[in-house]
C-alpha cells in the first residue's frame, strides 16, 4: 500500500438512528461513490488494518471512485450477546435508518451533489452492502458482493420476526413481484457476487441468491473462484482488483 494513502475527508458526528458517535471516512477526490462497509469487525478503520483499502488504492487515485468508509453493525446487533434478540433486529433497522437518512446525505455532500452509488463488502459486509442494495434499488446503483450470506438466519439463532424477513434478501426476493422495484433492479447491470471455494467458503451462498435474481430477470455477474481461494483478505483483495480492471 502507498505509503501517501490520505483520507480525503471525514465526517464524525453522533448518529440520531444509532445514538452513538460515528465516523464516515472518504478516500479519493472524484468518481461514483463506493460505500464500503467492513468485513470483519464493525470499525471503519478496518479497511485500513487489514489492507483492504491496498486494493482500491489505484483505482481511486486514478479518479475511478470515492471510497466511502462506514461503520458496521453486526457486532452491536447479531453478535451482541448483552441485547435481546428483538433488540438486535430493532438495531438493525435502526442502522438502514441510518445509512439512508445520515450516510446517503453524507455522500452527497462530499461528492457536491447526486452520484452514483455502488455498495460493497466483504464475509458480514457483503450481508450489508447487498440488502442495502436490494432494498431501495431507487437511491443505489449497484452492488458488490464477496464471500457472504444472503440469508438472515445464519445470524440470528432461530428468531425470526417480520423485520427479520424484510433484511434478508433470499426471502423478501423470492417474493417480489411490485413492478415499480422491480423495474430497478431489472434495469441495473451492476449485481456481483464472487466467493471462493476454499476453507471457509460456501459459495452456494452466492449461487443461491444468483438463482433468486436470474428467476426475476434482474441482471448479475456470479463469479465462483476455485478452492485455492479461502474466506480471508488476500482472496477479497483479489477479486476487487479483478472487479475494478475488468467489469467495472
Amino acid at each position: 500500500m502507498s505509503s501517501n494513502l490520505v483520507v480525503k475527508d471525514k465526517k464524525i458526528f453522533k448518529s440520531s438512528n444509532l445514538g452513538f458517535e460515528i465516523e464516515i471516512r472518504v478516500y479519493g477526490h472524484y468518481g461514483y461513490a463506493l460505500l464500503l462497509f467492513p468485513s470483519i469487525t464493525d470499525s471503519q478503520d478496518e479497511v485500513e488494518t487489514i489492507e483492504l483499502i491496498s486494493s482500491l488504492q489505484p483505482f481511486f487515485e486514478k479518479g475511478k471512485f470515492r471510497v466511502i468508509s462506514i461503520p458496521g453493525i453486526t457486532y452491536q446487533s447479531w453478535f451482541n450477546e448483552q441485547k435481546t434478540l428483538e433488540e438486535r433486529s430493532k438495531t438493525q433497522y435502526d442502522y438502514n435508518n441510518f445509512i439512508l437518512e445520515e450516510v446517503v446525505p453524507s455522500i452527497f455532500t462530499f461528492c457536491g451533489g447526486p452520484v452514483p452509488i455502488i455498495t460493497c463488502g466483504a464475509a458480514n459486509g457483503a450481508f450489508q452492502a447487498a440488502n442495502t442494495y436490494f432494498r431501495r434499488p431507487d437511491l443505489f446503483y449497484g452492488t458488490i458482493a464477496l464471500s457472504g450470506t444472503y440469508n438472515i438466519e445464519h445470524y440470528t439463532k432461530g428468531y425470526f420476526d417480520s423485520n427479520c424477513y424484510f433484511n434478508s434478501p433470499i426471502h423478501y426476493l423470492p417474493n417480489l413481484n411490485d413492478s415499480y422495484w422491480l423495474s430497478f433492479l431489472q434495469s441495473k447491470n451492476h449485481v456481483y457476487l464472487m466467493s471462493g471455494s476454499g476453507e471457509g467458503e460456501f459459495p452456494y451462498n452466492s449461487q443461491h441468491l444468483s438463482d433468486i435474481l436470474n428467476s426475476k430477470n434482474i441482471p448479475n455477474y456470479l463469479d465462483i473462484w476455485g478452492t485455492e481461494w479461502g474466506h480471508n483478505v488476500g482472496t477479497w483483495q483479489e477479486m476487487l482488483q479483478h472487479l475494478f480492471t475488468v467489469k467495472l
